[in-house]
């Protein structure tokens, strides 16, 4: 049964739900085996490491860029009708966006992704923070921080520079991009030998890379066999999850597409990979402290996100995937904030506290912040 099949049996919209909700599984349960996380690797990097959960990204984002050219040089996908490509975005709100998001996913120990993948494990520090994220995303959407999101979003956007296109933008044709691709994808791979992650772990985290061009497939295949307009997306979990925040708050029905499935989707495959693995295990919160850094990073996380336009992986895997130049701010960004929150909460201050501790108590008086 093909997808012209499925959308006449089920309708547009809940074929989007259900394929949505396939690849969401899938991505989830990938994720969860191979530890995909931006926050580790990008913290390893910081600190001077090339390591395992480096290489686990990298393979994921190159395999992710590889399979979306394929797609593209097959004429399975047009990346210039995307979203990212297709509309104006703004370059102010990838930058300032992607720094917050950067901050918040240091604070919260994980992406937005990650959460949901660890909430599905019985983490409760996760799943709070996850709802916490949904809801300052939602707020940021629609709600009362729309305005502040709007204008910081204002000032610099793609239509000053004339295009959001990466490669159009700096003059590389497309072959000379598939060419770079193809041996960033080969060195990515031998890194991941070099480190030893173990080859299941290698080839999850090729799983959870070959999910975005896999989105990317499905809309764009619902978009040419749907009686109604279909968004080309690929994954991404800011809107996604203040959609299906809203859905539980909704009319039963009002709100069925690709993004809905995708949320329950990912926490599926996510508990059933951790089930069948012996890995769940409830965990809580360690204390007042710890809880109040989680959820102001989850908060970060949320604000940044809607105002970047995407998340560690939609605008850092799945927005780099097309070449859009915000996506590319945004992951750069994610990345400098959050070597250096890093090294100003989890490395300088503790340092300092250490330091504090061994003093004699009329020095620390004046030596604490």
């Amino acid at each position: 049964m093909d997808l012209a099949q499925l959308a006449d049996r089920f309708g547009d919209n809940w074929t989007l739900l259900i394929g949505g909700a396939v690849i969401g599984a899938l991505f989830g349960a990938f994720a969860q085996q191979s530890r995909f996380c931006l926050r580790a690797a990008a913290i390893e990097f910081s600190r001077g490491r090339i390591g395992s959960k480096l290489a686990v990204w990298l393979v994921v984002f190159s395999t992710a860029i590889a399979g979306t050219m394929f797609l593209t040089a097959q004429d399975l996908f047009l990346a210039r009708e995307a979203r990212q490509l297709a509309s104006p975005q703004s370059l102010s709100g990838a930058a300032i966006g992607g720094l917050l998001f950067g901050v918040g996913m240091v604070l919260a120990r994980g992406c937005s992704s990650r959460l949901l993948v660890l909430s599905a494990t019985g983490n409760l520090r996760a799943l709070l923070s996850g709802l916490v994220f949904a809801v300052v995303a939602q707020a940021s959407l629609h709600g009362f921080l729309s305005p502040l999101r709007e204008a910081l979003a204002a000032p610099l956007t793609t239509i000053t520079i004339g295009s959001n296109d990466l490669l159009t933008l700096s003059g590389v044709s497309g072959s000379a991009a598939g060419v770079a691709v193809a041996v960033g994808f080969v060195a990515s791979i031998g890194l991941a030998i070099w480190r030893r992650i173990g080859l299941w772990t290698a080839l999850t985290a090729l799983g959870v890379g070959a999910c975005i061009p896999l989105a990317w497939w499905f809309t764009n295949a619902m978009a040419s066999v749907a009686f109604e307009p279909v968004q080309l997306e690929a994954l991404s979990f800011t809107g996604p999850s203040a959609d299906t925040l809203m859905l539980f708050l909704s009319q039963p029905g009002s709100m069925i597409d690709f993004d809905v499935g995708l949320v329950p989707g990912v926490f599926l495959g996510a508990f059933i990979a951790a089930w069948l693995s012996g890995q769940l295990q409830l965990q809580g919160f360690e204390g007042g402290q710890s809880m109040r850094r989680y959820l102001s990073g989850a908060a970060l996380m949320g604000f940044g996100g809607m105002l970047a336009g995407g998340c560690a992986v939609g605008a850092g895997v799945t927005g780099a995937s097309i070449f859009a130049l915000t996506a590319w701010v945004t992951l750069f960004a994610i990345w400098i904030a959050a070597a250096v929150t890093d090294w100003v909460v989890d490395r300088k201050l503790p340092a300092r506290r250490t330091l504090v501790g061994n003093m004699p108590a009329e020095m620390q008086l004046d030596a604490r912040p």
